[in-house]
């Protein structure tokens, strides 16, 4: 009965608004040239060798400190819950020393492509607001969870999927407000826009605000972000430095007020919780040898094991992703009524991004969380026929 119910939550959240449409075959040497393609290869290239390689460190790093994590808890003795944090803040930081240099080669990547600016220290400082949340964050999510595993045993996770539920939607809700910290409201030339933007796609009132990125970025985006009372759109200041049309604004303002109709953000979380308690299952099941989630040695433990669901995931996340970004492509087309404004966007995101637009097979699986560029302008193309038939 459980696994049933399972099934038909995940159909309900697989579907989407899009009408069936024949993606395939588009010709992009129609709207790109070979040299322009040459230059997406060659840049993604590298793109693809630095996850690898970085993904590769992750897992390398954890596994070192698994081997070591008992010998640092009992030299810690602070107790079981506080030298799980201890431990716990030395994965993180450790992880996020195994990262840098791989962001710190992607950033020299991007600035000799013209894509950033090379000012590392911007870079650098730019991320630590959310950072420092995610990392408290993470802190108070070990000491909840080796707290229910002391005191429920072996059984925690039953308690464990529910928490981890209400700590997504917790991060949900401040990552909004975070996100929005330190944004600008959006220029006066864009607010009667957004305004009829709102009132098209049903979500009034949802604020739209600018990011300052040019420090460190020459790339263009736009992101929604947030649940409830926090729900807002964020514009990267880089969209709205001229190299885009006013008409490309809008469709980018339309695709993110469009993924806040279709509540993507909700259903993400509905994923979560579906995958919650078997993944909560699978972590009590791998500490076990370490003790359980009640003691520190497990901590590290319980971070690889996620991080390897997470690589085994990828796929099927990637799936749904482009499914809902694909939503939010068509609600954006179907509010502005702009196919030209929106094919000449996913042109030039070539351009400002060196998005490849028809990426290697094991590529668009484990990585693109969007549909290619390819696949993009084929429903605009795809909506401007339905369109013409229809009047």
């Amino acid at each position: 009965m459980v696994a049933a119910a399972w099934v038909v939550v995940a159909w309900l959240l697989f579907r989407t608004s899009v009408p069936h449409l024949d993606l395939r075959g588009l010709d992009v040497h129609r709207y790109f040239t070979d040299a322009e393609l040459r230059r997406a290869h060659s840049y993604a290239r590298f793109v693809y060798l630095i996850w690898l390689a970085g993904t590769i460190a992750t897992i390398a790093a954890l596994v070192v400190i698994v081997r070591r994590a008992p010998r640092i808890a009992w030299s810690i003795g602070l107790g079981p819950i506080g030298s799980g944090v201890i431990v716990g803040m030395l994965t993180l930081v450790t992880l996020w020393f195994v990262s840098l240099p791989f962001g710190v080669l992607l950033q020299w990547w991007d600035h000799r492509h013209g894509l950033a600016p090379g000012n590392y220290l911007d870079w650098l400082v730019a991320p630590w607001a959310t950072l420092t949340f995610e990392a408290v964050y993470a802190m108070g999510t070990i000491v909840l969870v080796m707290g229910l595993a002391r005191w429920l045993g072996p059984r925690w996770w039953i308690a464990g999927g529910a928490v981890f539920v209400a700590l997504a939607v917790g991060f949900a809700v401040l990552g909004g407000w975070v996100a929005g910290a330190g944004t600008k409201p959006v220029p006066a030339r864009y607010r009667a826009d957004v305004r009829t933007l709102e009132r098209v796609e049903h979500v009034g009132g949802t604020p739209v605000t600018v990011q300052k990125v040019s420090g460190y970025t020459h790339e263009i985006n736009a992101y929604s972000i947030g649940i409830g009372p926090s729900t807002r759109v964020v514009l990267w200041d880089t969209l709205l430095d001229g190299r885009i049309t006013h008409g490309e604004v809008r469709v980018v303002l339309a695709h993110e007020l469009g993924h806040v109709w279709h509540r993507h953000i909700w259903k993400g979380l509905a994923w979560f919780a579906l995958f919650a308690f078997p993944g909560a299952w699978l972590v009590a099941r791998v500490t076990r040898r370490t003790g359980g989630m009640g003691e520190a040695p497990s901590v590290p433990v319980a971070v690889l094991t996620l991080v390897l669901i997470g690589l085994v995931a990828a796929p099927f996340e990637n799936l749904v992703s482009r499914r809902y970004e694909a939503e939010a492509d068509w609600s954006a087309l179907q509010a502005t009524r702009d196919a030209g404004s929106g094919r000449k966007l996913f042109e030039r995101f070539e351009r400002t991004s060196l998005a490849d637009p028809n990426p290697p097979t094991w590529a668009y699986v484990w990585l693109e969380n969007h549909p290619t560029l390819a696949q993009r302008i084929a429903m605009v193309q795809a909506w401007k026929r339905r369109s013409a038939q229809t009047k």
